[in-house]
C-alpha cells in the first residue's frame, strides 16, 4: 500500500466513526439478538482486558460502552449502531469474574453460541492484554473461533504500559502463537486507550469491512 492508499484507508476509518454511534440494546439470549442486517464486529477477551475502554476509544465516545475495573461488568451482549453502516458488539469477558459460577456459565454459553452461528459477524476483535500475552482461555476462544470459520483479529490492549522493546517481543510472540491458525488475521494491532496509539490503525481496518 503506498502513502496516498495509506492515508485514504485511514480516512475511512476516521469518517465511519465521526458519524452517530448509539447504543442500541444488550441481549441476554440468542432470542433477543437484533435482526442480522448490518456487518457486525465483536469485541471479545479476557475480563478487564480492556473492552469497553477500546469500544469507547474506536467510537470517539467517552461513555458510550460502560468501562468498569471490576472483572466481569459486561454481562449481556451489548450492540452499538454505527451509523446503520456497521454494529459493534461488546461481548462478556471470559476467564475471571466477579459473578456467581452460574451467571459466569450463562454469558459465557451465550458468548459462545453467538461467536458460532451469527452469519452477519465479519469479524471478532479478540483483545489481549499486552503485559499478559496470549493466555490458555484466549487460545480455547481462538480454538472455537477456527472451526467455526469465524475470522478474528488480534488487538494487543494497555500497549502504552510497555516499552517499545517489551511491546515488540510480545508482538513477534502472539504473531507465532497465531501463524497456523486457520481462522487469525495476520496483522496484529498494538493499541492503548489511553494514549490513543493504533486506534486509527483499528478503525481502518473495521472500516474495511462494511
Amino acid at each position: 500500500m503506498n502513502e496516498q492508499a495509506y492515508d485514504d484507508w485511514l480516512e475511512a476509518g476516521r469518517l465511519l466513526f465521526a458519524g452517530p454511534i448509539s447504543f442500541e440494546l444488550g441481549v441476554a439470549s440468542l432470542a433477543q439478538l437484533p435482526e442480522a442486517n448490518l456487518p457486525e464486529i465483536a469485541f471479545a477477551g479476557r475480563s478487564n482486558v480492556g473492552k469497553s475502554s477500546l469500544v469507547n476509544a474506536v467510537a470517539g465516545r467517552k461513555a458510550l460502552a460502560r468501562a468498569s475495573t471490576e472483572p466481569g461488568r459486561t454481562r449481556e451482549l451489548n450492540f452499538f449502531n454505527v451509523g446503520d453502516r456497521l454494529r459493534l458488539a461488546d461481548l462478556p469477558g471470559y476467564g475471571y469474574a466477579k459473578a456467581p459460577k452460574t451467571e459466569i456459565a450463562r454469558w459465557t454459553a451465550l458468548t459462545r453460541d453467538y461467536l458460532r452461528g451469527r452469519p452477519s459477524l465479519k469479524r471478532v476483535i479478540l483483545l489481549i492484554d499486552s503485559r499478559h500475552g496470549v493466555k490458555e482461555a484466549d487460545r480455547e476462544v481462538m480454538k472455537i473461533l477456527d472451526e467455526a470459520a469465524v475470522s478474528y483479529q488480534i488487538v494487543l490492549t494497555k500497549s502504552d504500559k510497555l516499552k517499545p522493546t517489551e511491546l515488540k517481543q510480545v508482538v513477534t510472540a502472539t504473531e507465532a502463537d497465531i501463524r497456523k491458525r486457520p481462522a487469525a488475521h495476520p496483522q496484529i494491532v498494538a493499541t492503548s486507550s489511553e494514549t490513543g496509539l493504533g486506534i486509527d490503525v483499528l478503525r481502518a481496518e473495521i472500516a474495511a469491512l462494511t
